[in-house]
């Protein structure tokens, strides 16, 4: 996810691999498809090898989100925050609610379909009042 929580790209993996092992190859194919981005927000559990591993070949900065040391409960991270709301965004998508696919390939398909309607939604919503000091386009009067 970037930081407005829009998908850069999806990949599945079987629910055996954990979240930090797979962190490797899907930092790879981030540095292969945005080789713009430098830094990377992420969790403490990817704290560790993998940063430096990052930092030496694929020369990507990984930042972690840790919680508050006085923090008790649930606590909302800001970072952290953007890839859950993102990930409920997607699952809106009714298809992507249960696990319908039985290739992992599939599930990629129908997360990256969900992340395209979701991001062309997003660059086509105009805003409800731009300007208020200018006048509203008459069309818009009319099913007011």
């Amino acid at each position: 996810m970037d930081t407005k929580g829009l998908p850069l790209f999806v990949m599945v993996t079987p629910a055996d691999v954990h979240d930090s092992a797979a962190a490797r190859e899907v930092l790879f194919r981030l540095r292969l498809m945005h080789p713009e981005i430098t830094i990377v927000w992420a969790d403490l559990a990817y704290a560790g090898t993998l940063v430096d591993w990052a930092k030496s070949f694929l020369h990507l900065t990984i930042k972690t989100v840790s919680r508050p040391k006085d923090a008790k409960g649930f606590v909302v991270l800001p970072r952290r925050w953007v890839v859950e709301r993102s990930l409920a965004w997607l699952l809106h998508a009714r298809r992507n609610v249960r696990d319908y696919e039985t290739r992992p390939e599939h599930s990629e398909a129908m997360l990256t379909l969900a992340a395209i309607t979701l991001m062309t939604r997003r660059l086509t919503r105009q805003a409800v009042h731009p300007n208020a000091s200018l006048p509203r386009p008459q069309a818009a009067l009319q099913a007011a």
